[in-house]
């Protein structure tokens, strides 16, 4: 079994920076980490994906704002958020896909709003 546990959110003013992070229990041999976030009355959306070969995707409505990176030593992928807006306000969570598993972590809140 492998945790991933969210932290970071909070309440931003528009304009502003959050960085999150996503802390694995133990290494996670995976192709992918991924952030997602789901906002109230939508569909979960896939945000940023970071491969084991650190290659990086995001989803347009984040592009040039967002950037997902890891820290193998720690088990922990980041995902720095900057110029954030309103309609950024969602939970934010992690997940991975493994051979023995898909794991998601419980999700942190993030609130943009003056």
């Amino acid at each position: 079994q492998v945790q991933l546990v969210e932290s970071g959110g909070g309440l931003v003013q528009p304009g502003g920076s959050l960085r999150l992070s996503c802390a694995a229990s133990r290494r996670i041999f995976t192709d992918a980490m991924r952030w997602y976030r789901q906002a109230p009355g939508k569909q979960r959306e896939l945000v940023a994906t970071i491969t084991s070969g650190g290659i990086t995707s995001y989803a347009d409505s984040v592009k040039g704002r967002f950037t997902i990176s890891r820290d193998s030593t720690t088990n922990t992928v980041y995902l720095q958020m900057n110029s954030l807006k309103p309609g950024d306000t969602a939970v934010y969570l992690c997940n991975a896909v493994t051979p023995s598993g898909v794991y998601w972590g419980q999700g942190t809140q993030v609130t943009v709003s003056s």
